[in-house]
């Protein structure tokens, strides 16, 4: 039996970070073989192709499979996941790590590995965002009682989805506890506590967990959650829903937006502090500003903070700089993958996937392509004209 832990949590809480902190770690240990499987809400795979990005594996590694569009714990996403093990299975995985999106409910897939022949589950960690709950939650301590409300009212909300989430997992982990005060810490752990007293809660910062003690988790205790589980079928049959095979119960959906025009910068950082609204849960992807055209960057956005982060640099930009004294070879087979692409922009894009709840999900998508530049702003651009940036210009490096 291949042991499978599952990384849950809800949109933005970090739990990429962690899978690439226990893939980093996981280069330093000859007997391990770790598989991985991502699943993401959105049909752009931006955690695969973060994961190709950053070098701790790739989308062509055997021991890699992705489960875009849909949740995990849908029906499709069930079949897809049986798929996965049988394929990190075959390519020799010792021990399985899962990456589910935040919209996903535990009960369905771990229903589904409980009756599977050929894996075990060791360790469900739930990744809970301690910023978000302190903001957007009252410390956490609103959770339950909207969790309850909204049953008694005849339908699960993103309150429910939080608390299902805490509920079955063996380990909490608060998130991004660098941005909060102890205080906040303190709070926020105290609120979840009651929710799964049988859990140990454990602050994270940079997805910092030690793979050797994930690797030792024991088999999950299945029975402990049973009732729980068949508690929120009998939910699910008597209100007519499906709100553990997918977001639709929560009203969660997503847009992708892919352009190959870049962003203006003043305009994307006014939209980001004018137009970020409590119902966009999650905006992730690549992008690029004319002022900075030579930089790759990835956008990060969790309820109200956005990350920015120069993922790579991109190929068109590279083959145009003389500077890095390129090989003839070099050359050649970079304009060989440039050559169906735009004349303008090359392999630039911008590929973005925005995650919210419907009634606001368009009007902050629409205010996204409004930041897009118009002919005229292009044609600056191509004229090396400088443009409004408001966004920071120091970096950091994270090792």
């Amino acid at each position: 039996m291949i042991p499978i832990t599952i990384l849950n949590g809800f949109l933005g809480a970090g739990k990429t970070t962690l899978l690439q902190n226990l893939l980093v770690q996981a280069r330093d240990l000859s007997d391990v073989q770790l598989g991985v499987i991502v699943n993401e809400m959105s049909e752009l795979d931006v955690d695969g192709t973060v994961l190709d990005t950053s070098e701790v594996m790739s989308h062509k590694d055997a021991r890699f499979a992705s489960i875009p569009a849909g949740s995990i714990s849908g029906p499709e996403g069930l079949i897809r996941f049986a798929e996965a093990v049988e394929q990190l299975k075959s390519a020799g995985a010792s021990h399985i790590l899962i990456e589910t999106s935040g919209s996903t409910h535990p009960w369905p897939l771990l229903e589904a590995i409980r009756t599977h022949k050929s894996v075990q589950l060791h360790g469900f960690l739930s990744v809970v965002d301690t910023l978000t709950l302190a903001q957007d939650h009252d410390l956490g301590r609103s959770i339950v009682p909207r969790a309850s409300q909204n049953l008694a009212d005849g339908k699960r909300g993103i309150e429910n989805l939080l608390a299902e989430q805490v509920m079955f997992a063996t380990r909490i982990l608060l998130s991004k506890i660098d941005r909060v005060s102890n205080e906040t810490l303190q709070s926020v752990a105290q609120a979840i506590h009651p929710i799964n007293t049988g859990a140990d809660i454990l602050g994270m910062q940079w997805g910092n967990i030690r793979l050797d003690a994930l690797l030792a988790l024991p088999p999950y205790d299945h029975d402990r959650v049973a009732i729980l589980g068949a508690e929120l079928e009998d939910w699910d049959r008597t209100h007519g829903t499906t709100s553990m095979s997918g977001p639709d119960d929560y009203r969660i959906d997503s847009i992708v937006i892919s352009d190959p025009r870049p962003f203006h910068p003043q305009r994307l950082w006014d939209v980001y502090n004018h137009y970020l609204g409590t119902g966009i849960y999650r905006s992730k992807g690549f992008f690029w500003l004319p002022s900075r055209d030579r930089l790759q960057l990835l956008w990060n956005q969790t309820a109200g903070s956005v990350g920015l982060e120069i993922v790579n640099y991109w190929k068109i930009a590279t083959l145009e700089d003389n500077s890095l004294n390129l090989l003839p070879e070099e050359r050649k087979e970079m304009q060989r993958r440039l050559q169906d692409m735009s004349p303008d922009f090359g392999d630039r894009r911008c590929r973005l996937t925005v995650i919210g709840d419907r009634d606001g999900l368009e009007t902050f998508a629409a205010a996204l392509r409004e930041c897009l530049c118009t002919d005229d702003e292009i044609a600056a651009w191509k004229a090396g004209l400088p443009f409004d940036d408001p966004w920071p210009k120091a970096t950091a490096s994270l090792t």
